[in-house]
């Protein structure tokens, strides 16, 4: 790190903090603190949703993930804009005319306190772990890359949240993530553009286009039908739509970002604003991870790109060993530049014949490269037995930090802090508020002033944030980020929207009912996500619908007393 990128980095987010702290100074009561006294227009509801989404995460893992796989993770967001518009028309306007602080607040009057008990605590428990996980994912990596303390790393991105997010609430959340969102795809685009300057003055854009295309990477659609395959049309379009509803619906972290609307009107515009721009965001991230690919075709590549993992083992006395992967490595890859430019010529010329000629032997040097690869990971786990041998996570700040000139290194890490930040402060308001809404106010302090619930709100924003460094400072590494918190989402999210559904659609149900239906149905995706293969997005799917037809049966056996009591 050059003292450009120092400054660019500490003025970003030193700007960011300073600037929310001030804009929302003074928040005299729990409806400003809370709900930022619902004066949020729809461009700021829309910007703050897809800012608390987009997480260090996607900034560091999905690059990544295209880089291994290509564009088809896109497809996990197809059924995203079709559940904005079923929020849109069916859940804003229950929540407005309710006047709720929280998602869960209707479940009571719909069901019971037990209900909506359970429901609260089902998302604390998925989203306190998500907390950690959105602060330890940049963490570990920039640790590990610039060499810095991960205890320090976590507390740095810890206390910078903390302190906004505790100082102006809702409304602190939500005008920081304006500035947030433009330093993130700001700093992505010129990363992007960047990669393709890199690139050889004989490959042109184009040329970069058809190369990631036959070497299997521009796979945004899939219509295949897998119950295994985590990505596809049908799994995104389904188990994805379902994740959707759930999310942002029920997800307290989502929901309070919408609450805060002028109006109806505004919150609808705010979610749809998600809809319409968020698969194109998608798209462009893992569009500039395949061009990292392609770079990496034409550029060697480091034979592994956790390389702090990779130095451990020339401690060992499997140094030797590593040198030797090493060598095997920068031949295959010289070999590999003749066979690139010459599918490069065939591509010119659209003679399938020289095409396949060109990618056969492409193909024969890749896979000789892998097998190399594999031989590296095996030999970091023995040398190193705590190493984490997955460094898919670490391709994008790779090239950044070896690439890329000073300032747009600074830029680049500001833009992973920020988005950290910006995930980050929403799920501790977003626990904070479901904590004194639904637990403390409800069943802990029911007869206190509105000072008192202002004075807790931040009291319990401040203890899930350090919760949250804790958990960050000891959690043990994952094997990929971003799956990681949507495996975590996908085993509660079902569930939740199962109650949710029952809550809006079912009307015979009542509470008892459904209260065990949702225990049942929790254990069911538990089952499914510990005893079987079946990939994490159908858990949505799968939670969801046990709710329902658990809570249909259960009703018919209870019958008709709950209903005349109800």
């Amino acid at each position: 790190m050059r003292l450009l990128d120092w400054i660019v980095l500490l003025g970003t987010l030193g700007f960011i903090v300073s600037y929310g702290v001030w804009k929302t100074r003074g928040s005299k009561d729990i409806e400003g603190y809370l709900k930022g006294d619902n004066s949020m227009k729809w461009w700021t509801i829309g910007l703050s949703i897809m800012a608390t989404q987009a997480s260090a995460i996607t900034f560091l893992s999905t690059p990544g993930q295209a880089y291994e796989d290509g564009m088809r993770f896109v497809q996990f967001y197809f059924g995203l804009p079709i559940a904005m518009v079923i929020i849109s028309i069916t859940v804003i306007p229950i929540f407005y005319r309710l006047k709720v602080y929280t998602a869960y607040e209707y479940l009571e009057s719909r069901f019971d306190l037990k209900t909506r008990s359970l429901a609260a605590l089902l998302f604390l428990i998925q989203r306190g772990l998500a907390a950690g996980i959105t602060i330890y994912a940049p963490a570990i990596i920039l640790s590990t890359i610039l060499g810095w303390n991960l205890t320090l790393t976590n507390l740095f991105i810890g206390i910078l949240v903390i302190v906004y997010t505790v100082s102006g609430g809702t409304k602190a959340v939500s005008v920081t993530q304006k500035q947030q969102m433009a330093v993130m795809m700001g700093g992505m685009l010129v990363a992007g553009f960047m990669v393709v300057h890199y690139l050889p003055e004989s490959v042109s854009f184009g040329d970069a286009i058809a190369v990631a295309g036959k070497m299997g990477k521009m796979n945004v659609v899939d219509f295949s039908f897998d119950w295994n395959d985590r990505y596809n049309f049908w799994s995104g379009m389904t188990g994805g739509l379902f994740l959707a509803l759930s999310y942002f619906g029920t997800d307290q972290s989502q929901v309070a970002r919408y609450l805060g609307g002028k109006s109806v009107g505004e919150s609808r515009l705010g979610l749809l604003f998600n809809g319409l721009l968020k698969i194109p965001m998608q798209f462009i991230i893992l569009f500039i991870g395949v061009m990292v690919f392609v770079f990496y075709q034409f550029n060697q590549p480091p034979l592994f790109f956790n390389e702090a993992a990779k130095d451990k083992v020339y401690a060992t006395d499997f140094g030797p060993e590593m040198q030797a992967l090493e060598e095997q490595h920068t031949a295959l890859f010289n070999q590999k530049q003749e066979a690139m430019h010459g599918l490069v010529a065939a591509l010119r010329t659209d003679n399938e014949t020289a095409i396949a000629s060109a990618q056969a032997k492409v193909q024969g040097i890749t896979d000789a490269s892998k097998e190399v690869r594999n031989e590296t990971k095996a030999l970091i786990a023995k040398a190193t037995p705590d190493a984490e041998t997955k460094d898919t996570d670490y391709v994008f700040i790779s090239f950044v930090m070896k690439y890329l000139p000073a300032g747009l290194v600074g830029l680049l890490l500001a833009v992973i802090f920020s988005a950290a930040m910006s995930s980050t402060a929403s799920e501790l308001n977003a626990l904070a508020s479901t904590t004194v809404i639904d637990i403390y106010k409800r069943s802990v302090k029911k007869d206190k002033d509105n000072f008192h619930y202002l004075r807790a709100s931040k009291l319990f924003t401040a203890a899930w944030g350090t919760l949250a460094i804790i958990f960050a400072t000891y959690a043990s590494m994952l094997d990929n980020l971003i799956q990681a918190v949507n495996i975590i989402g996908s085993i509660f999210y079902g569930t939740i929207l199962g109650i949710f559904l029952v809550a809006f659609y079912v009307k015979y149900i009542k509470g008892h009912a459904v209260f065990i239906a949702a225990l049942l149905a929790e254990a069911v995706v538990l089952y499914c996500h510990f005893y079987t293969d079946i990939a994490f997005l159908w858990f949505n799917v799968i939670g969801c619908m046990a709710v329902v037809v658990f809570g249909a049966i259960l009703q018919l056996f209870m019958g008709e007393k709950e209903k005349e009591t109800a």
